[in-house]
Parts: C-alpha cells; sequence; structure tokens
C-alpha cells in the first residue's frame, strides 16, 4: 500500500504494522542490526494478524474487497494471464464501448476469445469507461466477438467486474434490455466451449449478459448477485446504510453460491486480497482457466450443449401448484365439531 487513505477500515491494523516494518527495515540497510529481531518478530505478528483478518471475512467485507481501488481489472489481467491480445473495437450498429473491452489472445499455446468488463484506474479513464457500465452497444460488441469466436471455434472467456448495466435514459433508448436478453438466449446455444469467471463485482444483468457459460469461477473475494448490497437495502430497509445486512442476506459471496451450485469453482487468491499481490492472483487465475478449458475441451458438442443447458435449467428451487379451473367454486373450509 502507498496510500493510507486507500485502505479499507479492517486492513488498517496491518498497514500500520507493514508501515512500521518498513521503517525497521531502512534501519538495518542503514546498518543498525540491533532491530533484526525485532523485524522478525513483527513480521510474524503481520502474518499472523493477516491470516486472523482475512480467514474470517463477512460477507460485506468481500464486497469491499471486490470494489478496492488497487483490486486488478481485467485489463490488468490480461497481460499476466494471456499473450497476443488484440483488441476489436465496435458493435457494428452504434459505437464502441469502452466499458466492455475483448478481442482473440493466446491461453498458454490455446487461441481464445477473451472479453470482459473494463474499469478506470484513474478518475478520466474510470468515466471514461463509464465505470465499468456497459451500454447496449457494449453488450452487441460482446455478441459479435463471442459470435467471431463461434465461426472460428475459439473458446471464449468472459470475466465479470461491474455494479451493473448502465441504466440511462440513452441507454434504455436504444434497447439495453434487448441488448441482455439478446445474449443470454445466444450464449446459451454457442457452439464452442464458454468460461465465465467473476473477478469482482458481478451486478445483476450487467454481469448476466456476459455470464451463461459451461464452467462458471469466482475469485475468492467477488461477489454475484441479482442486486448490489446498497440497492437491496434501499428497497428492503429503505435504508441505503444498511447494506452489510443486505449482504450477509443476499448470499452473493463465492462461498454461498458454491454451495448452491451456482458457480462450480472458487478461484483462490493471495491471502489479503488480490490487490496484495496481482501476480499471484493472476497465476491463480491462469491456472483455473487451464484446467477448465482442457476439461471442457474434451466433452463432444453436442453433451457441451445439453450440459449448458441443464446447468441452468437446475439452478434454485420452484413448487408448482394445481390451479384451480376457472369457474368452479372453491372448496369451502371443514368446520371443526368445536365450532
Amino acid at each position: 500500500m502507498e496510500n493510507g487513505d486507500m485502505l479499507l477500515e479492517f486492513e488498517k491494523p496491518v498497514f500500520e504494522m507493514e508501515s512500521r516494518l518498513k521503517e525497521l527495515e531502512g534501519k538495518r540497510q542503514e546498518g543498525d542490526e540491533t532491530v533484526a529481531e525485532e523485524i522478525k518478530n513483527l513480521q510474524a505478528r503481520i502474518d499472523d494478524m493477516i491470516q486472523k483478518i482475512y480467514s474470517k471475512l463477512t460477507p460485506w467485507q468481500r464486497v469491499q474487497l471486490a470494489r478496492h481501488p488497487k483490486r486488478p481489472y481485467f485489463r490488468d489481467y490480461i497481460p499476466l494471464v494471456f499473450s497476443e491480445f488484440m483488441e476489436l473495437h465496435g458493435d457494428r450498429l452504434f459505437s464502441d464501448d469502452a466499458a466492455l473491452i475483448g478481442g482473440p489472445a493466446i491461453l498458454e499455446k490455446t487461441p481464445v476469445m477473451i472479453l470482459g468488463h473494463n474499469k478506470g484506474r484513474t478518475l478520466q479513464e474510470a468515466m471514461a469507461q463509464n465505470f465499468g457500465m456497459p451500454h447496449p452497444e457494449g453488450y452487441r460488441k460482446a455478441l459479435r466477438l463471442m459470435q467471431l469466436a463461434e465461426r472460428f471455434k475459439l473458446p471464449i472467456l468472459t470475466f465479470i467486474d461491474t455494479s451493473g448495466a448502465y441504466p440511462g435514459i440513452g441507454a434504455e433508448e436504444r434497447g439495453q434490455a434487448e441488448a441482455i436478453a439478446r445474449n443470454l438466449r445466444e450464449m446459451s446455444a454457442l457452439k464452442v466451449p464458454v468460461i465465465v469467471t467473476v473477478i469482482g463485482e458481478g451486478g445483476s444483468g450487467g454481469a448476466l449478459a456476459i455470464g451463461v457459460g459451461d464452467s462458471i469461477l469466482m475469485m475468492e473475494n467477488s461477489w454475484y448477485s441479482v442486486i448490489s448490497p446498497e440497492g437491496c437495502a434501499s428497497i428492503l430497509f429503505h435504508d441505503a446504510s444498511k447494506a452489510e445486512v443486505a449482504a450477509k442476506a443476499l448470499k452473493l459471496t463465492a462461498q454461498d453460491l458454491k454451495e448452491f451450485s451456482v458457480i462450480d469453482e472458487i478461484i483462490p487468491e493471495p491471502i489479503g486480497g488480490a490487490h496484495r499481490n496481482p501476480t499471484a492472483a493472476a497465476g491463480f487465475l491462469k491456472e483455473g482457466l487451464i484446467k477448465n478449458l482442457k476439461n471442457l475441451q474434451s466433452i463432444p458438442l453436442d453433451k457441451l450443449l445439453r450440459n449448458r443447458f441443464e446447468k441452468f435449467r437446475s439452478i434454485g428451487q420452484w413448487q408448482e401448484g394445481v390451479p384451480t379451473p376457472l369457474g368452479r367454486p372453491k372448496k369451502k373450509r371443514a368446520k371443526k365439531s368445536s365450532e
């Protein structure tokens, strides 16, 4: 960490101890060997504190980590996981949407098509990329790339990191809902393996629009839900400040969703979160992608498509009732003998 202002509340004790450790290491580099034992003890305390804090994170704390300003974004992972990436632009209908990027790349020795939400690191970048909230042209660009991949038999890897699709008037006028719905339909029938990975935030239809796949992965400190905790709290409690309570109720963590069989695998992160060691986080991500792609490529196409269909059909639980025929009077409740 270079800036204490970018810390989350539960990270501050670790940051303070690490700052002290840097001071001591600076003294030792200047020739003061009397601090060697103190450095050793302090490092042990830091390791112990990190283990205790990050092994017992609450759902809200994981949401905060998913939004951490120094957390790696999709564009950060591209050079660490892939090679020979060539970005493609435009939906061939309206414009290019910088909030969603993609193009062909190489994963190890396998050509693939990659695409994902793109958040800006600086304020200027974030505004240019609409804070990772795509317009309909972003999702139409994604569909164009996926159909291109299908034509050339390239596996498709998508990366979700958005608070949701942009809900502005212009986006609605240009068919935001239709663009999302079309992607859901078309992705369900793509004749190539599709791997979906939630690397940060996974908000509502904005995430689902590139979220239909054969393998659904989530990084350890990401979240995936029909609505953000703040949005849920505003609706249920009329108070967005109760987001922490909503986060727990929504069951939006990777651990919860793995238990519900909504996702297939949790990609581990370095202790303390991906932002503490982006290179190690990228290594875990790459390993998970290679393993899942290898498994999917061994499945015959007809079975792959059938499995994908059954995968989403089996999510959730419901109960079917017997409808009352029109015109037939409801049966009266039988009276109890005591009435």
